[in-house]
């Protein structure tokens, strides 16, 4: 039979064996970190090169016909040439050729701070945005928000068709007075309108179905609201003297550093439904914020909205709030880009 003093110095022992292979794995996790840390940053160096190059071609085509040294024709039989002594070569072929000298033309003379972006992004995604949009605003909307977000080539097509660009540039987000005064920022981050169309385009019995439904999307909801809100929980329970409270959607905003508290509502927006949402917002801010973090933001999601009754419901709110709309199916882009250039027209005028 084991004596306590030979049991004691097993279990001792033991832990320290435990100790060392503990202190073991997060060795070989920090060298595990620093390689993965090394092949990001390859990736994205081999990324900047080859935009680089891309530049470079588009700049000595663009620069030989530019001087009538090339005709046309030129350009397909480089693009032949390369194939014969360089068959290894992928993406030379003469459409991206035409491409390349496209991209550099498009981003020569534009805004500095474009040319750094368009090397922080892939090829595909240059070659999207490019084809996609109609103006340098348009381009430098969607080359920051690859950058920013880090889209992949569905996520940035997805936004295109959801005409993010458009959305944000017709309409501010309606936001009471203290949303601005403790978010400056705020208007970058929150919408006036947001774009549902991933729940399939059905209309809801009820906000407990439809938040069920964004839940079941979560990763496509965030993409719509944007990748710094982290999600928290779905009716999170708020205990205030002997009674329960849900709120629908809670999450968390990194650069905002605070929590942002989503209420559903079927029907239209209603001044009432800012009560409810106020109340939420104070219990958050007594009960679940942290002391470095920043006071908690309601968000009021509406099927539809009167923008004069918003208005005139926030204007003297004491609230961090805001009342957005959203919509079940893709937006009419070419209604949003003739309601654009309504806007900028009248700016002209004045």
């Amino acid at each position: 039979m084991l004596s306590l003093h030979s049991l004691k110095y097993n279990f001792d022992n033991m832990s320290k064996d435990q100790k060392s292979i503990q202190n073991r794995d997060n060795q070989f996790a920090e060298i595990v970190s620093m390689i993965r840390r090394t092949k990001s940053t390859m990736i994205s160096m081999a990324n900047t090169a080859l935009i680089e190059l891309y530049w470079q071609v588009g700049k000595y085509i663009s620069n030989k016909i530019a001087v009538s040294e090339w005709g046309d024709g030129v350009v397909t039989q480089l693009a032949a040439y390369i194939e014969k002594y360089s068959p290894d070569t992928k993406g030379f072929s003469d459409k991206n050729l035409w491409r390349m000298k496209q991209f550099y033309e498009t981003y020569c003379t534009a805004d500095e701070k474009l040319s750094p972006l368009v090397r922080q992004i892939s090829w595909t995604n240059n070659l999207i945005i490019l084809t996609r949009t109609k103006t340098p605003e348009e381009r430098a909307f969607y080359l920051t928000l690859c950058v920013n977000e880090r889209l992949s080539k569905r996520d940035l097509n997805r936004q295109l068709d959801a005409a993010l660009y458009e959305r944000t540039k017709v309409a501010a987000p309606k936001l009471s007075p203290l949303v601005r005064q403790i978010a400056p920022q705020a208007d970058q981050v929150f919408r006036d309108q947001y774009v549902l169309e991933f729940l399939g385009g059905k209309n809801y019995e009820s906000e407990h179905a439809m938040k069920k439904a964004l839940i079941g999307q979560m990763k496509h909801f965030v993409l719509e609201l944007g990748k710094d809100f982290l999600f928290v929980d779905e009716e999170y329970r708020l205990q205030v003297g002997n009674s329960d409270f849900r709120i629908d959607l809670l999450f968390y905003h990194r650069e905002l550093q605070c929590l942002v508290a989503f209420e559903l509502k079927m029907g239209k927006f209603k001044p009432e439904h800012l009560g409810q949402l106020n109340f939420y917002l104070e219990a958050l801010d007594r009960d679940v914020k942290k002391p470095h973090e920043n006071p908690s933001i309601g968000v009021l999601l509406c099927k539809d909205k009167d923008d004069e009754v918003v208005e005139y419901a926030l204007s003297r709110s004491l609230s961090p709030t805001m009342v957005a709309e959203y919509q079940l199916h893709l937006p009419d882009k070419a209604l949003l880009q003739q309601k654009l250039r309504d806007i900028h027209d009248s700016e002209e005028e004045n």
